[in-house]
Formats: structure tokens, sequence, C-alpha cells
């Protein structure tokens, strides 16, 4: 596909959030400039006609957990045996059913996002909210920052896939080594050598390769010495005007994620001084492998009132 047709492609991707916004008014009004396709089957034959990846891990007991965190566990509590023999047993009646129970905090998922309202710096939230006053309530994050709160636009966004780890190693997938920084500079060669774009607005996706250590090693994956972004990556992002970034590591940044005195420096770059969303534990390896560098990416965090963070299912979509 040819890059007039594919910047065509994301455009009708992208204008998919606009129409959550609007109640899909622009399929329906055919004066409104480049509302194409104008039904319901074009889109949805647009959609089917695209490459889908899952950037998805599968979530389970044995899914590396950090542990600042509390656990997670899932338990069925009802089987299908137990629900037939007291149901299925009345006159007529031939009906079962399952159920569970799952524990789990919304810092953890495969992948997970962070809200605004997760990381602060001196007590302050982003725009200069008062941290002890927006938690002073164990119903959640107040002032508009829980996860409850994430745009309608930006579930749909165009996504730009940054494949530092080929980069570095020369094109092969290797995973960048324990500890390692990524820089502006790493950012800027990689987005040279992939020759795309980033424009305000967009999603940025970083690969570390580290994610096919995800419930393989999960020692190795929750260590100290994850690679990731650094301070100067954190400038380079916000300076592009990036709306939400995620990568494949359990922390997003580079760990350990001390500088100096300073802990976590990137998350409170990113969340507390310019509100952009943070998303970790993502599945890259079908983006690096397909050379899909830049996508349409769908993150739809469960809207829960004041929550610091939600599991998520994610997918992107190319042409």
């Amino acid at each position: 596909m040819d890059d007039l047709s594919r910047r065509d492609w994301l455009g009708t991707a992208g204008r998919l959030a606009a129409l959550a916004a609007v109640g899909g008014s622009e399929l329906r009004d055919p004066e409104v400039a480049g509302a194409q396709p104008r039904s319901a089957d074009a889109l949805v034959g647009t959609l089917k006609a695209a490459r889908l990846f899952d950037l998805s891990f599968t979530w389970n007991d044995q899914s590396p957990v950090l542990g600042l965190n509390p656990p997670y566990s899932f338990a069925l509590n009802r089987t299908h045996k137990m629900t037939h023999e007291i149901f299925g047993q009345a006159p007529g009646s031939r009906v079962s059913w399952a159920s569970e129970i799952m524990f789990f905090s919304g810092q953890h998922g495969a992948p997970t996002i962070d809200a605004i309202g997760h990381i602060g710096r001196d007590l302050k939230l982003y725009g200069g909210v008062d941290a002890v006053a927006a938690t002073s309530s164990p119903g959640g994050i107040g002032a508009g920052l829980g996860i409850d709160s994430f745009p309608v636009d930006l579930m749909i966004s165009r996504a730009v896939f940054l494949d530092v780890a080929r980069h570095v190693s020369g094109g092969r997938p290797d995973p960048l080594p324990p500890g390692f920084e990524i820089t502006a500079k790493h950012l800027d060669d990689t987005l040279g050598a992939q020759a795309v774009d980033v424009r305000k607005g967009d999603t940025l996706l970083i690969r570390t390769g580290w994610g096919p250590l995800f419930g393989t090693d999960n020692a190795k994956y929750l260590g100290e010495q994850s690679p990731g972004p650094g301070p100067d990556a954190a400038k380079w992002i916000i300076a592009h005007g990036v709306r939400l970034a995620g990568d494949d590591t359990a922390t997003f940044e580079r760990r350990p994620a001390a500088y100096g005195k300073e802990l976590f420096s990137v998350h409170m770059m990113l969340l507390a001084d310019s509100g952009i969303y943070i998303v970790e534990n993502m599945n890259l390896e079908p983006l690096s492998a397909a050379r899909a560098y830049t996508v349409a990416l769908v993150v739809t965090p469960l809207k829960i009132q004041g929550a610091t963070g939600s599991p998520l299912r994610v997918i992107a979509l190319a042409p």
C-alpha cells in the first residue's frame, strides 16, 4: 500500500474517535469534509480489511505482578455441575452456568494503563490539583483524574510504533540489555530508520524486546534492571505532543527508576507534569514481526470511578 492510501486509511480509522464523541453524525452528514466512508457497512468493511494485532498477554495467576500492588486471584465460584444440580433439575429446565470471582488492582494487567492521578509530584497532581484532597475518600481519585475520565477521543488514536530494540541491535529482534536507558537520540534515530513521523496528539509505542519475558521469566521481567525511557526520552515525548505512551515492560521507564534521589522521574514528568497516559505490559512482538510502524490503536479502559488505572485489551489495526 502506498503512502497516500496508507494515510487515507489511517485518517478513516482516526475519525472513529470523532464519531464516538458526536454519535456518528459524520456518517449521516454528507456536508462534513472527509467523512468517508459514509455508511456503517462501508466503515465495517474498511476495518475488516485491516490487519489486526492483539497487543495483550493472557492474564492469569502466573502473570508477573509488582510487589507494590495487591496480588491477582481468579477462581470459579460456580461451575456448570453445581448450577445444573440446583437449577437444571426443575421440570422442563436444562440450564446451567458458570461464574467467577476476580480480585486485582487497576495497576496491573496485560496491558495496564495508569490514570493521570496515579502519580503526583510533591503532593500535586496534574493541573496543580492537591493530591491529598483528591484522594481523601476511599471512593477513588477525584478532580476528574481517575481512569473513568479517560478521554473518549483517545480510545482510538493514530499510534507510532518505534522498534528501538530492533534498531539498536542492527535489525535483529534482540531485546535491549538490562538497565538500558532509551534516550531522545534513540527515539529520533529509530524514527528516521523507520521513515515515520510523530504528530501532536499521537500515541507512541516503544519496544524494548522484554515482552517475551512476561510469564516466562517473571523474576527478570519484574527485576530492577529492565530497560526503558529515561528523563531525556520523556522530554522528547512531551515535546512531540504525545498523549499516550506505552511499552513492553512492567514499569515503562528504565529501572532502577532513580535519578539522584528522585524516584520514577519519567512517571512524574508524563503523568503529573504533562497529563500523558502511560501503558505498561504491552505485547509488541506482533508489530515488530510485521514491521507495522504506524497503526490505529484501540484502547478502552474499564470505566471504574476514581480508579488509579485499568487492565486493557489493546488492539492495533494497520493497512
